[in-house]
């Protein structure tokens, strides 16, 4: 255990270390009771870590999985910081060998939390070394080769393991299975948006009114990350073009100069709906070929672009493929044509 006010954060992978994410640990939440959000989850992490403190037993391993942006991440440092804990932080593609994990794992302490981000892009040679250590807090090593091959079991230390992915599907049974507890991380509410929004704008000493707030808010896809990024842009052209207080008009000529509409669309987001409707007469259309015709890599659709256009009720799956729907056409102000299509 350490010193509540003093948390050790080592990065395993330091091709994480970014400018992005500097500000976002600047502005990330450090205690259960400063999160907004995600309600249900707050409450049932608060009676883990509770339980946890009371019988002073290492936590149960956790897995959050959501799109991108929604708070894995801070979730797993509050966590540390709530049990008074290490966090070392990795990725599943940092993470080539089953070496890599093993060096990764015998350098924890007592308590430690292992924070590995992308878990379902762990190589399955990789996942397999996991599972001893998960339910056994034993690592197995096998030394020599061929016939005088020696297996041998090192005992790890008790620590935590936070996973977290935007693709829980492709998680092998036996790996999900390894968490005590598993949350969904939704999207947000505007109005808790909104706060997250207050909140930044005074860490970062940003003067703002209340429909300025607002405004973004409304354009921040329900994510407290995009949320956090367009404030950053909103002051930069507050600065720049006015006198640094960030009003309604401002926020929004700012973010009509992104490209980011009403709806919280970006050129992007358009470009795959334009497609659907100009290439594909509004579908069905599988997600291959939708990729093949915006140059966009399928994974980056359906981790990032499809999960906010479905909750919108932009597009919609069909047994045959997506489609785009009748409020995809009045977003984009064009005309429909052809027969309705039946959802799922």
């Amino acid at each position: 255990m350490i010193d509540e006010d003093v948390q050790q954060i080592d990065i395993v992978d330091p091709r994480q270390v970014t400018d992005e994410s500097f500000f976002e640990a600047t502005l990330r939440p450090q205690r259960l009771s400063d999160y907004v959000g995600q309600e249900k989850i707050k409450d049932g992490l608060k009676i883990l870590i509770d339980a946890a403190k009371h019988r002073k037993e290492v936590m149960e391993h956790i897995l959050l999985y959501g799109p991108p942006g929604l708070g894995k991440t801070t979730l797993a440092h509050i966590i540390a910081r709530e049990i008074g804990a290490n966090i070392k932080i990795t990725s599943g593609p940092a993470i080539e060998k089953a070496g890599d994990l093993a060096s990764i794992l015998t350098n924890l302490s007592e308590n430690d939390v292992l924070f590995i981000d992308e878990i379902h892009r762990m190589p399955k040679i990789v996942e397999e070394v996991l599972y001893p250590a998960l339910e056994d807090y034993g690592l197995d090593i096998v030394l020599g080769k061929g016939a005088g091959a020696k297996a041998i079991r090192l005992d790890l230390p008790k620590f935590t393991l936070v996973g977290a992915t935007t693709r829980i599907g492709l998680l092998s049974s036996p790996l999900r299975d390894r968490f005590g507890m598993i949350y969904r991380l939704d999207y947000y509410e505007e109005e808790e948006i909104d706060q997250i929004i207050h909140r930044a704008a005074k860490i970062l000493k940003i003067t703002i009114d209340k429909q300025g707030q607002e405004e973004i808010a409304k354009r921040s896809r329900r994510t407290p990350r995009i949320a956090n990024r367009l404030l950053r842009r909103v002051r930069d052209f507050a600065q720049v073009r006015e006198d640094g207080k960030i009003t309604k008009d401002i926020a929004r000529q700012a973010l009509d100069m992104l490209e980011v509409d009403e709806l919280g669309l970006d050129a992007n987001d358009r470009r795959i709906l334009e497609a659907m409707i100009d290439k594909f007469s509004g579908g069905p259309v599988g997600i291959s070929s939708l990729a093949a015709t915006t140059s966009e890599d399928q994974g980056t659709i359906e981790d990032l672009y499809e999960p906010y256009l479905l909750r919108l009720g932009l597009i919609a799956r069909t047994p045959k493929g997506r489609i785009a729907t009748e409020a995809a056409y009045n977003h984009l102000k064009r005309k429909q044509t052809g027969s309705k299509q039946t959802l799922l």
